[in-house]
């Protein structure tokens, strides 16, 4: 009897410990949650870029020159310049050539305008010769009449007035000549005209090229060469054609940086950021600005690599006299500065017809809130709106049904 009672005994502990053990575990279908707290956000990025004055002269090919020119001699790119010091000198061979054939073209057209003068003058005094010659022998033929037929055969009336007829032939005939002679010589003189106009332009451009062979620098400065798509700069032998970019004498007075942010990381960069700089050749002494100038679509840094940049400026708040153009700096922008915003796991984010939310938790139930979120990475959110501190939030969808609940 003992035994029975020990035994029952032991069964109704087992059963007890069994029920403690079951409701100390949670619920298969608990929604996991987490509490938030705001705290100051800062978001930078980094860039890398090169100085770049304000201000500068830009050096461009002549504008006046009518063709290519080909570089004799150029200065060092970062020479330090004097003003009216040449900085560029074309080679004049092709201008000198083009200025001799014009000259012996324009001597040609006038050698030819002489000789169509003088044969027009000489065509048309024999052509008046012919018509005055004509017009003398119609009036002697009309003087001595040979009508009369009793005293003149008819041989000799009907060659009178084939004689008169053939002598007003001529002199009609030598007019109408003289009419087209002069139409042609007109024709040939202008023909003339357009090939000496024709000359007078190789003369105008060669004079023109001979007199626009050498850039001078405008004022005291350092001398910045222009860098093509290659990233070469102009050179002894290179053609260029007017107006063509060369360089540029920048004012060393007031600076900016042009640097390139990675198009993964420019999102929230805008005008106005502010920015912390350092030169590569001292990284030790740092510069701030802000963003005055952001590209509008990203391009690539390097020919043939596919990865995409923003080109960004920075005006500097104050200048330094180790500055230089062209020296490499390193910029670190600040994106985003919040006193205060929450940052949650992605997990936590649910969009449904069309706007975030997440769901809080609210006396045991959790509820749907809207929020407003700034920037994002992979893992987390940054919420600016919606949330307060010690707000519980569910990391899965509550209002989802789980398989097997």
């Amino acid at each position: 009897m003992k035994k029975r009672v020990a035994a029952i005994a032991t069964v109704i502990v087992v059963v007890a410990g069994s029920i403690v053990i079951i409701a100390s575990r949670p619920a298969s279908n608990a929604v996991p949650t987490m509490k938030v707290t705001g705290a100051p956000f800062v978001r930078r990025v980094t860039a890398e870029g090169n100085l770049k004055a304000v201000k500068a002269t830009p050096l461009t090919a002549p504008t006046r020159a009518p063709g290519a020119l080909k570089i004799a001699w150029i200065a060092d790119d970062g020479s330090l310049m004097k003003k009216d010091d040449i900085v560029v000198r074309f080679d004049p061979t092709d201008f000198q050539k083009e200025l001799l054939n014009g000259n012996e073209d324009h001597a040609t057209a006038n050698n030819n305008m002489t000789k169509t003068d003088v044969q027009a003058s000489a065509t048309r005094t024999n052509l008046h010769r012919d018509a005055n010659q004509a017009r003398i022998e119609m009036e002697i033929a009309k003087r001595f009449n040979f009508d009369d037929g009793e005293i003149f055969s008819k041989y000799q009336r009907i060659d009178a007035e084939v004689d008169a007829k053939l002598a007003s032939d001529r002199m009609s005939h030598a007019n109408n000549l003289l009419g087209v002679r002069d139409g042609l010589a007109r024709t040939e003189h202008d023909l003339v005209s357009i090939e000496d106009k024709k000359a007078s332009l190789r003369i105008q451009n060669a004079t023109q090229g001979l007199q626009s062979l050498e850039i001078r620098a405008p004022y005291d400065g350092i001398l910045v060469l222009q860098r093509d798509w290659r990233g070469d700069v102009p050179r002894v032998g290179s053609n260029v054609w007017p107006g063509m970019p060369l360089g540029e004498i920048p004012d060393l007075a007031k600076m900016k940086a042009e640097v390139f942010v990675l198009e993964a990381d420019a999102a929230g960069l805008a005008v106005d950021k502010r920015a912390v700089l350092s030169l590569e050749s001292n990284p030790s002494i740092t510069y701030t600005g802000k963003v005055t100038q952001v590209d509008k679509l990203a391009r690539p840094r390097v020919r043939g690599v596919p990865v995409q940049y923003f080109g960004v400026t920075i005006t500097l708040d104050r200048n330094d006299p180790m500055m230089k153009p062209g020296a490499r700096v390193r910029a670190i922008v600040d994106v985003e500065n919040r006193a205060k915003a929450f940052a949650i796991p992605r997990q936590a984010l649910f969009e449904k017809d069309g706007k975030k939310l997440v769901y809080r938790r609210d006396h045991g139930k959790f509820v749907a809130v809207p929020v407003d979120i700034a920037t994002s990475s992979a893992g987390r959110v940054v919420v600016i709106r919606g949330l307060q501190d010690g707000d519980e939030l569910a990391l899965v969808d509550p209002t989802e049904k789980k398989s097997g609940a």
